[in-house]
């Protein structure tokens, strides 16, 4: 198993720099992640830095509270295309989940999917595990299928709480093999995305990469 190509080296901070988005790229190509996830603001730098490299940009729309009206985020979205993204991680609108809304919720994520599969980018649906009672995980899941999304996240890494192989498993067992699954938040070790892997993990968002994949290369 490449670990490394499970990964997405994440800088999502809010005071990340310039200057760190390309030592985030120079890791990226120099250890062959599968993404690297950046800001909006950063994403055709990165494109311009990871160009002919292995690794693709990634960005966010509607980040982190998924509170943008639809409109904000297929603007988003389109706009990152432009720019160089090849994957959108978005967040759902996690109050008309709560509220029973599954409409809104659907619809929301089906108008940033629709974009993200026209602009030639997979889209990954985040849905915020730790605000969510495992009924709303399930709900938020089957919404995320429904609307064709490519990828169900757990977590922004912004919330009280990331990842959990619990709540991994609760997705796999909801989606199957109609999405994958990302786990995102808190994984730090090698140990905890081997975890996350073996729930049901098809990728993992992580800003603790080069560590994980240095500690995979110290076993052999």
């Amino acid at each position: 198993m490449d670990i490394a190509r499970m990964i997405d080296h994440t800088l999502l901070k809010l005071d990340a720099t310039p200057q760190q988005i390309a030592q985030l790229c120079a890791e990226a190509r120099e250890y062959g992640f599968a993404a690297v996830c950046v800001n909006p603001v950063y994403v055709a730098q990165a494109a311009a830095l990871l160009a002919g490299s292995v690794t693709v940009v990634c960005s966010v729309a509607g980040f982190p509270l998924g509170a943008n009206g639809t409109a904000a985020k297929v603007f988003e979205t389109r706009q990152a295309i432009a720019d160089g993204a090849r994957e959108i991680d978005m967040v759902i609108s996690i109050g008309h989940l709560k509220s029973g809304d599954d409409d809104h919720v659907r619809n929301d994520i089906r108008s940033v999917v629709e974009t993200a599969h026209a602009g030639g980018a997979i889209c990954k649906v985040i849905i915020e595990t730790a605000l969510l009672t495992d009924d709303e995980k399930r709900r938020a899941c089957t919404l995320s299928v429904e609307a064709g999304a490519d990828f169900v996240k757990t977590s922004t890494g912004f919330a009280s709480g990331g990842a959990t192989v619990a709540d991994v498993t609760l997705m796999r067992a909801v989606v199957g093999d109609r999405a994958r699954i990302k786990a995102a938040g808190g994984i730090r070790t090698l140990a905890d995305a081997r975890a996350m892997i073996a729930a049901g993990a098809d990728r993992i968002g992580t800003s603790s990469g080069i560590a994980i994949v240095r500690e995979k290369m110290s076993e052999k």
